[in-house]
């Protein structure tokens, strides 16, 4: 199957740096808006069969457009939520980035590290990866999943074959950015694209927000 993982579009913690990750979470911004806006256009030559998106409000509203063009309804998934930042939850301070994100990146070395308050990558990429399994189960063609920045940044790169540790920090992923993974649960999965800049194109990026789960972090 061809999977779609796409970042939502702007918010207000995107802009100022929060740390966010409470369900519903804030709506989108007037940028993110039209950054949602321009995804049915990007994905034009896609022959989508599913669209999904997390319990968090920003992500079903960033795929709106795209179920409106293609008639196709927008399923919910509780697995696809962001990775809960606990202890650091609405901080933008450097030490709170730091130890979020920081622990995230640990789990290259040690899955069972867990973020103060929040979850354990083991918890994570196990219920992320049943959500996938969910969606791979149902469909096997093109599916359009709408995630988050260090959810889709951290679960793309480690179950992909063919990108390292090195890769995913150096690599940043704005609101709408689209990872393509294709393959399968039983098979494995080949990253076949990461987008550096939001699916409309680079008139769409904000280069001022201050956005760390994600900037690049090597």
């Amino acid at each position: 199957m061809r999977l779609l993982l796409i970042r939502h579009g702007q918010t207000i913690d995107n802009v100022n740096g929060d740390l966010g990750t409470v369900v519903p979470g804030p709506l989108l911004t007037e940028l993110g808006q039209e950054q949602a806006r321009a995804i049915p256009a990007a994905l034009a030559d896609e022959e989508v069969q599913a669209i999904y998106a997390s319990t968090m409000q920003r992500t079903s509203l960033t795929a709106a457009p795209l179920a409106t063009t293609t008639g196709v309804a927008v399923e919910i998934l509780g697995g696809l939520r962001e990775i809960g930042a606990g202890i650091f939850e609405g901080k933008s301070d450097k030490d709170s980035v730091r130890g979020y994100m920081g622990t995230i990146i640990s789990w290259w070395q040690d899955s069972a590290a867990r973020i103060p308050g929040g979850e354990s990558g083991d918890e994570f990429f196990a219920r992320f990866t049943e959500a996938i399994g969910q969606v791979a189960a149902a469909h096997d063609g093109t599916v359009v999943v709408f995630s988050h920045g260090a959810a889709i940044r951290t679960w793309a790169s480690a179950i992909s074959r063919n990108i390292d540790e090195a890769f995913s920090r150096s690599h940043e992923l704005p609101n709408t950015a689209m990872i393509v993974l294709e393959g399968s649960p039983a098979e494995g999965w080949i990253a076949t694209h990461w987008d550096g800049e939001p699916v409309g194109g680079e008139a769409l990026d904000d280069p001022t927000a201050l956005d760390p789960t994600g900037d690049a972090a090597g």
